[in-house]
């Protein structure tokens, strides 16, 4: 059995694209995982989040075992980017003003399987951007950053990455779209992180050989002119023109706070690794 975003037909939004440098990137995991309790307890309705960090690389579990992940680290912030460690699979990843990242946050049963969650996303993503094209591939983009087999690309230049995070009866899919920007300088960042963290050391972790063409946004591939705002108008646009749900504005609530809290405080202490 399938599930598709357009079988739902009440979405709580909440919308966090906008919180600039004010909006600490731990707060973001810290809130999917809130999301997904209340999902996945049956006290919200399944929930679309939109978010934007500013100058932040997100690092995966591996990626902090590098063998010289301080030099790694000390380039990042040489370039003004702050690193955090997530609690999602994955690898490192570039997030900035040109990127948007949407999380879906859908209740678990025993239909819900890994790539229902990956294929949702998939969907929701290929209806926003049908007008312009039906040639958005999910597969994995050998040389992209974070690779994976729901890498989203068209002609074979990555644009987007989906990863998925389960909990208390909740799953929240994640996907990273680069809208405008240079996607490959982007994946040069991170080469050059990877190339300083591992400094020709044997690991056994196989971490990903970055190849920067591999590599654009959204305006680059699409050859339109599209901001963050763009993206997410389309996004509601599908959720209520195309599948006619309803859309509720929403933020944490007053009863979500403690355990809000408590998840970041765990993302707090994830991040505490002496590096």
């Amino acid at each position: 059995m399938k599930l598709s975003i357009f079988d739902i037909n009440h979405w709580r939004y909440i919308d966090q694209s906008t919180l600039g440098h004010t909006f600490n990137p731990l707060q973001s995991f810290a809130i999917d995982d809130t999301l997904c309790a209340s999902v996945g307890e049956g006290v919200s309705s399944p929930s679309v989040r939109t978010w934007v960090h500013q100058d932040t690389i997100v690092l995966g579990i591996q990626d902090s075992r590098l063998p010289y992940i301080k030099a790694g680290i000390n380039y990042l912030n040489s370039l003004g980017y702050k690193v955090i460690v997530r609690n999602s699979g994955g690898l490192a990843v570039v997030l900035d003003e040109g990127v948007l990242n949407i999380s879906l946050i859908l209740k678990e049963n025993r239909h819900f399987s890994i790539n229902s969650g990956y294929d949702a996303m998939y969907e929701l993503i290929c209806a926003m951007f049908k007008e312009e094209t039906n040639n958005i591939e999910a597969g994995e983009i050998i040389g992209s950053y974070c690779p994976g087999s729901y890498d989203l690309s068209i002609d074979g230049k990555k644009f987007a990455g989906i990863s998925q995070r389960r909990v208390r009866g909740g799953v929240a899919v994640q996907i990273y779209l680069c809208v405008n920007g240079s996607g490959r300088d982007r994946a040069a960042v991170i080469k050059e992180f990877y190339h300083l963290s591992i400094a020709g050391t044997e690991t056994k972790f196989s971490y990903p050989e970055i190849i920067p063409s591999t590599m654009a946004s959204l305006t680059e591939l699409l050859k339109i002119e599209l901001t963050v705002q763009d993206v997410m108008l389309r996004l509601l646009k599908v959720l209520q023109q195309q599948i006619g749900a309803t859309i509720e504005p929403s933020q944490i609530t007053v009863n979500e706070m403690p355990l809000f809290e408590t998840n970041l405080q765990r993302m707090i202490k994830r991040n505490n690794l002496g590096i």
